[in-house]
């Protein structure tokens, strides 16, 4: 008989989880709303609980809670009566420093702590279609793999706890950056007569705007510190330059790409015109006196 595991949030994604898991997992299921609690409780294979506490039965608790602090409560209402080296797994979206924290209201009772953010959206977790975003301690996560393999295919571990938050709230950032850099294209495409269907398509190819900065710039440039040669980082002042001139003669407001362009005028006045520029990274080295250089520990990943 598989041992129960807990599960606390019954949301979109948490009763997505319960559908996930339930086909495998004797679950325990928990929310603050009754009712979700009651419809989980239907589902073949789900024990609807009566409160947080108790969860406490089970020796692995997933969390897929709307807040840090949401977690961090039921936390304080589970551990506590959990089996010593029982394991709670964070699926929530939260930050690194939300993660340390749940570990260290967690430690005195001797219960570990892993992050396991979901990389997409309700419909993918239903079809089984999810990625897994991993942090933790390697023998937490071995622990936790046998449950992490029922709830999503794809699992990428990135590191210590807090580092499959990490990336999840990066990779945000950059999705919704990215949609208004979007937006303002539309604008512009809009103001020049260019089919927005047609820019799509430009987009989209591997040579275009938005992949040619990661594949290229990003992973054979910034990755290695390569930098010369290249398109210069004053020609992409210049090309930014006639964007914002586009812009302002179409009366098309500009926030993203607006900022951006202070970049290219700062990595000017810092001497990196003539380097490709994806040299702007090392203003960024430069101001966190960290490298974004790829280590060998990366390489070896």
């Amino acid at each position: 008989m598989t041992s129960p595991v807990g599960l606390c949030g019954l949301g979109n994604m948490g009763s997505a989880i319960a559908r996930r898991l339930s086909p495998t997992y004797p679950l325990i299921a928990f929310d603050l709303d009754p009712d979700r609690t009651k419809t989980a409780g239907e589902l073949a294979g789900v024990t609807a609980a009566g409160e947080a506490a108790d969860l406490a039965g089970a020796d692995t608790v997933l969390l897929s809670l709307p807040s840090p602090a949401a977690s961090a409560r039921a936390a304080a209402a589970i551990a506590p009566a959990m089996r010593p080296g029982s394991l709670i797994v964070e699926t929530s979206t939260v930050n690194p420093g939300d993660m340390r924290r749940l570990a260290d209201l967690c430690a005195p009772h001797d219960v570990r702590v892993i992050d396991a953010a979901i990389l997409s959206g309700v419909a993918q977790m239903a079809e089984g279609r999810s990625t897994l975003l991993i942090g933790g301690e390697s023998e937490d996560v071995a622990r936790a793999q046998p449950l992490l393999d029922a709830l999503a295919p794809r699992q990428l571990v990135l590191g210590g706890l807090g580092a499959g938050m990490a990336a999840k709230v990066i990779n945000n950032a950059v999705a919704h950056a990215v949609m208004i850099v979007l937006a303002e294209a539309g604008a512009m495409a809009a103001a020049t007569g260019v089919s927005q269907r047609r820019l799509a398509e430009l987009l989209a190819d591997p040579e275009a705007g938005l992949t040619r900065p990661l594949t290229h710039r990003f992973v054979e440039r910034v990755l290695p510190g390569e930098y010369a040669g290249g398109m210069p980082t004053d020609a992409a002042r210049k090309d930014s330059t006639l964007a914002l001139a586009l812009a302002q003669e179409a009366g098309i407001p500009l926030f993203a790409i607006q900022a951006c362009h202070t970049v290219y005028e700062i990595a000017n006045g810092a001497g990196l015109g003539r380097q490709d520029y994806a040299s702007v990274a090392t203003l960024w080295e430069q101001w966190t006196g960290r490298p974004i250089t790829e280590s060998s520990t990366d390489k070896d990943a």
